[in-house]
């Protein structure tokens, strides 16, 4: 079979086992809501850098059970056949997009409730979606090629867990540094497009290294 129709049909596969088990995505949904739901009953409107560092410090803990999950549910049977009827490569291309669109559903989602609870205190809450699309894209790419890594060892969700926030923290630091923008008057002179091609090479990057190494770890 051609690599792309390995891929889409990979793909198609992740959106039909998550359309099936509902009860996991609402349970995401519901992680969500409660989790705004108890910040907005302790400080009501917050302030705009307490309401930043609280959406990306929701963003990150989304993003680590939303993307863990899509390894958990692959058994060893289910990956032995995957290892018979398809490429490293179409394979983690193929988790890698699907944890990019759920990440960008429950970043939606995420912005929504937290504008709906906590006001919005932004400037250019336009700027701010796109930014917060952007930040989503890069932390479901890291935490996606950290996830393949870990389901090769017992704990999968805590050892993803240990071995991302070293490599993550850099991102958000940038990430949070362009979003202050959006809630200035400096993003009407231009957002920091060093900061933004910073963030879309590190995306790169990740996709590369994905590619390249995961090869090695579909042999074991």
């Amino acid at each position: 079979m051609h690599p792309y129709k390995q891929f889409s049909a990979l793909l198609k596969k992740e959106i039909l086992l998550e359309l099936r088990q509902k009860h996991a995505l609402y349970g995401m949904m519901l992680y969500i809501a409660s989790t705004i739901f108890v910040l907005y009953l302790t400080l009501g409107d917050a302030e705009a850098e307490t309401w930043n560092a609280l959406f990306w410090i929701t963003q990150l803990f989304i993003c680590i059970n939303a993307v863990a999950k899509s390894f958990l549910q692959e058994a060893k049977g289910r990956m032995l056949y995957h290892f018979s009827i398809t490429t490293p490569s179409a394979f983690i291309l193929s988790k890698i997009v699907y944890n990019v669109l759920l990440m960008g559903i429950m970043n939606v989602i995420n912005l929504i409730l937290y504008t709906a609870f906590l006001g919005d205190p932004t400037t250019s809450f336009f700027a701010f979606v796109g930014i917060s699309l952007l930040g989503s894209i890069g932390l479901s790419l890291v935490f996606t090629m950290l996830a393949a890594i870990a389901s090769k060892a017992m704990q999968q969700a805590s050892l993803m867990a240990i071995l991302g926030f070293p490599i993550i923290i850099p991102q958000l630091m940038l990430l949070v540094r362009l979003s202050k923008t959006a809630f200035s008057e400096i993003f009407r002179d231009g957002a920091p497009l060093q900061v933004i091609f910073l963030l879309l090479a590190l995306d790169l990057s990740v996709i590369l290294l994905a590619v390249i190494l995961y090869p090695f770890l579909w042999k074991d």
